[in-house]
């Protein structure tokens, strides 16, 4: 009989960072996938992640709306409480042998809880890191709640062992998304007309084959009343340096309104800057652009995990990735429009840097789902009292 894997997705870049564990539990003869979308994965605003897994191929058991409108800290304080409550019904209904969730976002925590209060077994991915904002909380308390860890470094691993979590249920796997980035370091070309026909978004169709950039700057929890002066520091270096770019749509964080303000009026007031705005893209078309781009700038963990495996060069903004492992490809900088420009003027400068494997070496989707058809699962009756 097959073992009833449940992946909880909640984010858009959720799905990138373990689409390869998905398709290779799918894949896996003694494994059966029970995907649950829920909160932003579910939203067109955010880049709804539904088209995309379904055109890779992977059936969806379920689906969970839980998020509660505000972009503030109460709604999503909130978004996990309903979260609690849908999940624990789904998992009632679809009865996992265990469940895997991933990361640090705020909805995590409510697969974690709903599925340990149902004494289901609960594996974590990317646990251990290190950020120094409110993400860090929940992902070392997603880790305690957890019984098997899959992480994605080797300081990683160290550090959840060092949280009291025991040796023989951390296993350094890697990090899926690196997976991905491997297949698209082997790719010769890209088609860039192809991309803007398939994805739209707003502003300008630039001239994407000689020097672009690309950002993605999402609010920061524990900042988030700050998050429309934030974007408006990087939006002037962008405009000042005028060089084309493709700015991606932030997560549905506390603090995303601002951003999203912030982006909106820049874009009426600056019709001529050579900015093209996306909601999102498949992760392998996401990648592609970032390996052909003179660089990433924001505070997303694509530029410190993806972009070091790539050698994209990297400014990040900011304190969202503090204490991340990081490789040499990363030159960090304050919301300070002169470090901004700075920073992305020395990257154009030096060029594309050698691949780092400090995540990974592209086969962690295998070794997961290879991992969990081996675990020995403790099979727990529902609590009574």
């Amino acid at each position: 009989m097959k073992r009833k894997v449940c992946v909880v997705v909640t984010a858009r870049p959720s799905y990138s960072r373990v689409k390869t564990a998905l398709l290779a539990i799918q894949e896996h003869p003694d494994l059966e996938l029970q995907l649950v979308l829920a909160a932003s994965a579910l939203l067109d605003r955010y880049g709804s992640a539904v088209n995309i897994i379904v055109k890779d191929g992977l059936p969806i058991t379920a689906k969970v709306f839980n998020v509660l409108e505000g972009e503030n800290l109460t709604a999503a304080a909130k978004t996990t409480g309903i979260g609690i409550l849908e999940l624990s019904t789904v998992f009632e209904n679809i009865k996992p042998d265990i469940v895997l969730t991933v990361g640090d976002r705020f909805e995590t925590l409510a697969t974690a809880i709903a599925a340990s209060y149902m004494n289901i077994p609960l594996g974590h991915i990317q646990g251990g890191e290190v950020t120094g904002n409110i993400d860090e909380k929940v992902r070392h308390a997603v880790t305690k709640l957890a019984d098997f860890h899959f992480v994605a470094s080797e300081n990683a691993r160290e550090r959840v062992i060092k949280l009291g979590e025991s040796e023989e249920t951390v296993f350094n796997t890697g990090c899926p998304s690196i997976d991905l980035a491997k297949q698209v370091l082997e790719e010769k070309e890209i088609n860039y007309l192809e991309l803007y026909k398939k994805y739209g978004g707003v502003g300008k169709e630039l001239d994407l084959s000689n020097d672009y950039i690309v950002v993605m700057q999402h609010p920061v929890t524990t900042e988030y009343t700050e998050s429309k002066d934030q974007i408006n520091i990087t939006l002037e270096a962008i405009k000042e340096l005028n060089i084309p770019t493709l700015w991606f749509w932030p997560n549905v964080d506390a603090g995303s309104d601002g951003t999203s303000k912030g982006i909106r009026t820049f874009r009426e007031k600056n019709p001529d800057v050579p900015i093209h705005f996306f909601k999102n893209m498949e992760p392998l078309d996401f990648l592609r652009l970032l390996k052909y781009s003179k660089g990433l700038i924001g505070n997303s963990s694509v530029g410190i995990r993806e972009c070091a495996y790539l050698g994209v060069p990297v400014t990040n903004i900011g304190s969202r990735q503090n204490r991340r492992d990081r490789g040499i490809n990363v030159i960090d900088v304050s919301y300070n429009k002169d470090e901004i420009k700075n920073a992305i003027k020395t990257h154009i400068a030096n060029g594309h840097y050698s691949n780092d494997t400090v995540y990974g070496g592209g086969d962690a989707g295998k070794r997961i789902a290879n991992k969990i058809s081996e675990l020995k699962l403790k099979y727990h009756k529902t609590i009574t009292y």
